[in-house]
């Protein structure tokens, strides 16, 4: 199988390699941005029709959760714990989603282990 290099390339040695070390700097830097930005953002779910809402930092850190006091049954711990948790993955699940999707939009789908 041939290597395929991006169009423009062909030709121009040394001149072609400057250039693309630039242009993967520049999506380095891009993917620097984008991941400082993407920590900063907050995720929010809810569940149990939003008798518990659960907050996340793009750095996968819990921010906060909130509880509706109606919810707290001393007698069912175990469902406000499923709650609690349902709404804490959902939260983390947009939080991944988001930065997988803001990454592959900068990367052009390209996967290069270690860049991000």
């Amino acid at each position: 199988m041939k290597a395929r290099l991006p169009e423009g390339f062909g030709k121009g040695g040394a001149a072609n390699l400057q250039q693309l070390a630039r242009q993967a700097q520049k999506m380095q830097e891009d993917m620097d941005k984008a991941t400082s930005e993407l920590e900063a953002k907050e995720y929010t779910a809810t569940s149990g029709g939003n008798a518990v809402e659960v907050t996340v930092t793009g750095k996968m850190e819990v921010q906060s959760i909130q509880i509706k006091p109606e919810v707290v049954d001393p007698e069912d711990v175990e469902m406000l714990s499923d709650l609690i948790m349902a709404a804490v993955n959902e939260a983390l699940r947009s939080a991944a989603t988001d930065k997988s999707q803001r990454m592959e939009e900068l990367s052009g789908g390209l996967n290069v282990p270690g860049i991000f």
